[in-house]
């Protein structure tokens, strides 16, 4: 029953709040668009509480410092843009061009400042990628990316890409970790959810000047280290590392 009331709030808040951001998108500027989605996201997160029994805790406000970072997350679920974007509101998000399927996502996603990139890699995505990073780092806006550039169940991760730290030695923007243990509530595209309480944790930030090998390394360690350690606190089960999944 949690799974098929939180399916009805899911469709009815996202095509109330999507009506009414196409409809404020004729407006100039992005931040009409931007407030919208911000309480989009806020009610979403309402709905994983109230429907489907999944509360959010975010732990690491305190190593959050106050100036534009990329922020990137491990990637468990649909849910995990709510609960990111829902905290730091605003943010410049890298997504794939299948959203641009949609009715009016492209329009959407333009005005939003939003980073699309090609799904199947190449050199044109890192160049839509290295462009369109630059202008939301110029506007002085934090970045939301998934290193891994794909969802991924519980314990395991795929190739971290080397898009992050182009980002980072680029606009010498330090890069946040985030660890997450949302899919063990909300897997990927699941329509079960589970109630129980997500933890998104933002970890020690890494600074410009590493090489590409040691950067992908550390952060992945990062990531994968303590999204299996919230894994473990949440289960009760011993911590055991990630496992790889290969593209």
């Amino acid at each position: 029953m949690n799974s098929f009331l939180f399916a009805v709030a899911y469709w009815a808040l996202s095509i109330f709040y999507s009506l009414a951001a196409l409809v404020l998108s004729f407006l100039p500027g992005r931040k009409p668009v931007a407030w919208v989605i911000a309480r989009y996201t806020r009610r979403m997160v309402w709905a994983m509480r109230t429907f489907a029994g999944i509360r959010l805790e975010v732990r690491g406000r305190e190593r959050l410092i106050d100036q534009p970072v990329i922020y990137a997350c491990k990637h468990h679920s649909w849910g995990d843009g709510y609960c990111i974007y829902s905290t730091i509101p605003d943010l410049a998000f890298v997504t794939g061009d299948h959203l641009e399927k949609y009715p009016f996502m492209a329009t959407l996603l333009k005005k939003l400042g939003a980073i699309v990139v090609n799904n199947c890699g190449g050199i044109e995505a890192r160049r839509n990628l290295a462009s369109r990073s630059a202008d939301a780092a110029k506007d002085g806006r934090s970045i939301l990316i998934y290193p891994e550039g794909h969802l991924n169940a519980p314990g395991t991760y795929r190739r971290y890409r080397s898009g992050v730290w182009h980002m980072m030695n680029n606009f010498n923007m330090p890069v946040v970790p985030v660890a997450t243990n949302l899919g063990l509530f909300w897997q990927e595209e699941h329509y079960k959810k589970t109630p129980g309480t997500a933890v998104i944790e933002f970890l020690e930030p890494i600074m410009p000047g590493m090489t590409k090998d040691a950067f992908l390394e550390r952060l992945r360690d990062r990531i994968e280290g303590q999204s299996q350690q919230l894994i473990a606190e949440a289960t009760g089960t011993p911590v055991v590392p990630s496992v790889l999944v290969k593209d």
